[in-house]
């Protein structure tokens, strides 16, 4: 058969018009872009010990790229791993590997450990160690002769295939060697081993002074009741220490932390020299911080280093950063100027200066390039809608961008400092990754993402400035429909969190922000979506506006967002509805009660209703005390409020949350009952406080159709 030019023009074009008018199915929308819509990617990038090459993972095997000439070899492979192994020993598939250099490394299969080392052309995989099989949190001694763990609620140590109970609580509610204060400060981990590996510090909270909080499982007939402890704001907290167990004398010693037993340990860091420890000492009302060296055998306190205190709260959130080959001298971040920064400290003259400064924060601290006195970082100079990669020397402050392109930019830093590792996406974008020399500043492309979302159909969005009551400048996202037709009026649905240490609107891929907004879009739906004082990387003044009085400065700036979305001709202002989760969930609510006069539908899961309810932590860092702050309590409090409902209401809980306690919307139920006032509800059997995998398509689809079935009539 043949075509004239004109036909296949015709052809050509009219397929590629049909490819850009796909549709999103609801997975898609969820899930997408972690599995048939993900972007390309490098997996498991790592630098060589000896920083001439790096390390990748790909199917069946690692790649190892040299960096000067970017010469590609296959470092080790599955079939090579499997050659020297009996047949019932040969792997299914590719393990991780952890290399300490590019000829051994070692892997994991459950609790066993298994070396991989090369002798000439050849791989090996040998037994290594095997662990209790209900190990947990291990942290691997540096000269790798070594396990810390914990098993239950105690700490073990298993050097050279020899197992020593560090711990031995009997009372389940001493936990030895886990994280503690609920994951805040920045804490991620209970285990701290000494740079020359002869010590172990370790946290040990003592819980028996908490409440137990009941968390049911379903699942079973009948069901089963597994106690947490749970610390509500206002209530009786853990008591939590230090203890230091040194390995050669088989003795623990316990830091002398004095003070407040409520109070809390923050920021554990190690000196490098592993005769002192470093602790940040604040109090239960979280605005005093005393930086604490001890001695390490003793446990006897040596001096503070510096203090830090403010009349709302003082956060840290990082350990000191010691500078290359130094005991002295560290690097501190901290918000003091109103922006987290970085700041030199010498531990027997104290503040030496402020390395970094200015109306903008640092994000993260990449590491040091020692012959050329440079440290890097990623931080919102640029604007908060960005990262951006730094480097600054840290005796003349000379500071110098790495990276142009626009966007969200993460690095990973070479122990020498002289290649930078860069991942970036921005609105077209939607990943490339460079690898800069930062001495030359050029840069060799490793990789760029082809569009995944290319054949379908892409809404507009308008990126959207806004101005709250003060007049600081408020960021948003205004997502149109696919259809979208100027002289029609459509329904409009406002996501938001607006919560601490979370943004939502950043210059990154897909420029949306999130598959289900644009979902939305192509089902007729305008999307709104604004971060709002309160939520993060604006600096200390934006963060601590909501100071004592959760929702109320949110909702403010969240009403000028609505104003915005009145004023545009093509908004159906009779049908709007508001969505978020957790706090997001929150504000949800709290809208819906306090503004009823605004949202025709609202969608809130695992959402907050009383602060007295929620974890000390983090609800006395924003709200103060229930004691000290009655009036901010009532007023955040939604169960008084259940009356004031007048639009339609879905709430979601997930039945196992351990954050946000299924209380918070049972509670709402039973106040909604007795004010005779009706309300949506559905419970997300098996799931904690984020409903995820297959089974958030189904609670996505729900909260579409709840939007359908009331915004679409």
């Amino acid at each position: 058969m043949k075509f004239s030019k004109f036909s296949l023009l015709f052809l050509i074009t009219g397929s590629f018009l049909l490819a850009q008018n796909q549709k999103y199915t609801i997975a898609e929308a969820v899930n997408g872009l972690r599995s048939n819509l993900a972007v390309k990617n490098i997996s498991q990038f790592s630098w060589s010990d000896d920083n001439k090459s790096f390390y990748q993972g790909v199917k069946n095997g690692y790649l190892v790229t040299e960096v000067q000439s970017m010469k590609q070899d296959t470092l080790v492979s599955l079939f090579q791993l499997n050659k020297n192994l009996a047949a019932d020993r040969k792997l299914k598939s590719f393990p991780r590997i952890n290399f300490i250099n590019k000829d051994k490394g070692y892997f994991t299969q459950g609790s066993k450990y298994f070396w991989v080392q090369r002798s000439g052309k050849e791989w090996k995989v040998t037994d290594w160690n095997s662990l209790d099989e209900n190990a947990e949190n291990t942290e691997l001694l540096s000269d790798n002769s070594g396990f810390v763990y914990t098993v239950k609620n105690n700490l073990y140590l298993n050097k050279n295939g020899k197992v020593v109970a560090i711990t031995d609580d009997q009372d389940e509610n001493i936990v030895n060697g886990k994280s503690v204060h609920q994951q805040e400060f920045g804490i991620s981990k209970g285990i701290f081993i000494s740079p020359d590996n002869s010590k172990i510090a370790f946290y040990r909270m003592d819980q028996t002074m908490v409440n137990d909080y009941p968390i049911i499982d379903w699942s079973v007939v009948p069901a089963v009741n597994k106690n947490i402890k749970y610390p509500m704001a206002g209530s009786k907290s853990h008591h939590v220490t230090l203890g230091i167990y040194d390995i050669k004398t088989n003795k623990t010693t316990f830091v002398k932390t004095e003070g407040d037993a409520e109070q809390y340990l923050t920021v554990i860091t190690w000196n490098p020299d592993s005769k002192s420890i470093f602790i940040g000492v604040l109090n239960r009302d979280q605005n005093d911080l005393q930086m604490n060296q001890y001695d390490a055998a003793s446990g006897n306190f040596v001096k503070t280093i510096f203090e830090e205190k403010s009349d709302k709260y003082v956060e840290p959130q990082h350990p000191l950063t010691f500078f290359p080959n130094s005991t002295t001298d560290f690097i501190w971040q901290s918000e003091r100027s109103g922006f987290n920064h970085l700041f030199h400290y010498n531990i027997d003259k104290g503040l030496i200066a402020q390395i970094t400064k200015g109306n903008w924060l640092v994000t993260e601290l990449l590491g040091f390039n020692e012959k050329k006195k440079e440290i890097f970082y990623t931080s919102t100079q640029e604007t908060p809608l960005e990262r951006h990669l730094y480097k600054v020397n840290w005796n003349t402050f000379k500071t110098e961008k790495l990276t142009d392109q626009a966007g969200m930019h993460t690095g990973i830093l070479s122990k020498d400092g002289n290649h930078l590792y860069d991942s970036y996406s921005n609105a077209n974008s939607p990943r490339i990754v460079n690898v800069i020399n930062t001495n030359t500043l050029k840069s060799k492309n490793l990789i760029t993402s082809e569009n995944t979302l290319k054949n379908y159909q892409r809404p507009e969005i308008k990126n959207v400035t806004l101005s709250a009551d003060d007049g600081t400048p408020l960021y948003g996202k205004l997502i149109l429909p696919t259809d979208f037709d100027a002289s029609k009026k459509y329904p409009v649905i406002v996501y938001l969190y607006n919560g601490p240490h979370l943004q939502l609107i950043t210059n990154s891929f897909p420029a949306s922000g999130n598959l289900w907004y644009e979902y939305m879009a192509q089902r007729g739906y305008i999307v709104f979506t604004m971060d709002g004082r309160g939520s993060s990387n604006r600096g200390q003044k934006f963060e601590q506006a909501v100071f004592r009085h959760l929702g109320e400065t949110e909702m403010k700036d969240q009403l000028k967002g609505v104003a915005y979305l009145k004023s545009l001709p093509y908004v159906n202002a009779d049908k709007m509805g508001i969505h978020g989760w957790s706090f997001g969930g929150f504000m949800t609510t709290s809208f819906m009660l306090k503004h009823p006069e605004v949202f025709k539908v609202g969608v809130a899961g695992g959402p907050v209703i009383d602060w007295n309810m929620y974890e000390i932590m983090y609800t006395e860092r924003y709200m103060d005390s229930p004691q000290n702050n009655p009036e901010g309590y009532k007023q955040a409090n939604l169960l008084d409020k259940v009356q004031n409902l007048k639009g339609h209401l879905l709430m979601i809980h997930g039945a196992q949350d351990n954050v946000v306690v299924w209380q918070h919307s049972i509670k709402f139920l039973k106040a909604a009952v007795d004010n005779g006032v009706q309300l949506d509800y559905f419970v997300y059997p098996g799931h904690e406080h984020n409903v995820l995998g297959k089974d958030r398509v189904h609670l996505m689809q729900k909260v579409t159709d709840y939007f359908d079935e009331y915004l679409k009539k």
